[in-house]
């Protein structure tokens, strides 16, 4: 792939794959109208990975 002139930039891509592995999130009470919507936003992407429900836990 070339950028700009005269600089070639190597790309690397990887699988987003959650399958298998447990996960943790933390948030905070503080401010939960917006610490709410990144929980659930963390969730989803985690879910549309592969996770299962029963690997993520969340803490509070």
């Amino acid at each position: 792939m070339d950028v700009r002139s005269g600089f070639q930039v190597k790309a690397l891509e990887g699988k987003l794959s959650a399958s298998g592995k447990r996960f943790g999130i933390v948030v905070s009470r503080f401010n939960a109208f917006i610490t709410e919507r990144l929980l659930h936003s963390a969730f989803d992407g985690l879910l549309r990975c592969g996770a299962k429900r029963k690997d993520i836990e969340i803490v509070r």
